[in-house]
């Protein structure tokens, strides 16, 4: 990791293009989750459609990861490694993707249901991207990074779900990952302070079950310990001097 740093205008300008791409390939996979698909053909359609719109797979290579998405399913949290595993109706599927434009990332990620899906599944979706939400909204100059944290936690663990600790936040710009950490746990008006141009990617993973992880034997899969259902939603935020804007 680098340290802090403000990016320039034109920094900035590639990581919303790369933002836009990213925006684009989400809709593309959204549409094609459906039972009977294989998490290693969305994969091959999100790296095709990244490089036809000009940017460059932000994940595939990076630390040694070999894929364009991470695809984690069910107890999955993170990382999962995309396969020739066939989806199923009733699972839950997240997607986290990067690009890169000019050097520059943008990171992001959602959850979805696969064919129809259960009230848990349900709510367990909509309050992870509603924790990203709160998240999102402490982020101005001159706040805290404890400030999205606490929003998270407080929202999430008031519902009863286990906010996963081990795997953070972080800065984004040169690299995927740069400080700060960004943790989805811990006291308001602690942290970093945030500073216009600085740029951060906001990611909270909630479980049905409790918060701690484990990871699978292939080196890259986290799972929740206890067997539960986990979500995951992400976007890469630019401070403004009006607050900030939503690159993905």
């Amino acid at each position: 990791m680098s340290g802090i740093t403000i990016k320039s205008s034109s920094e900035i300008k590639s990581m919303r293009y790369a933002g836009q791409i990213l925006v684009e390939a989400k809709k593309i996979l959204f549409n094609l989750v459906e039972p009977g698909i294989t998490t290693i053909e969305l994969d091959t359609i999100a790296e095709s459609t990244i490089r036809k719109l000009g940017g460059i797979p932000g994940f595939k290579g990076l630390y040694g990861f070999p894929a364009t998405i991470c695809a984690s399913v069910n107890e999955e949290i993170v990382h999962g490694i995309p396969s020739k595993r066939i989806l199923q109706e009733g699972d839950i599927l997240s997607i986290d993707i990067g690009a890169i434009v000019d050097g520059m990332n943008s990171d992001s990620a959602f959850t979805m249901g696969v064919g129809q899906i259960g009230k848990d599944e349900k709510d367990l979706i909509e309050n992870t991207k509603k924790s990203l939400d709160l998240g999102i909204a402490q982020v101005k100059s001159g706040a805290r990074v404890g400030d999205i944290s606490f929003a998270i936690q407080s929202y999430a663990e008031g519902l009863g779900y286990g906010v996963v600790k081990k795997y953070v936040g972080h800065g984004i710009g040169r690299e995927l990952h740069e400080e700060p950490q960004v943790p989805n746990y811990g006291p308001a008006g602690r942290g970093p302070i945030l500073r216009e141009g600085m740029a951060i990617a906001i990611e909270p993973m909630l479980n049905l079950g409790h918060w701690d992880t484990q990871l699978k034997p292939d080196g890259w899969t986290v799972v929740t310990a206890d067997g539960s259902l986990s979500a995951h939603f992400e976007d890469t935020i630019v401070i403004t001097e009006n607050g900030s804007e939503i690159l993905t």
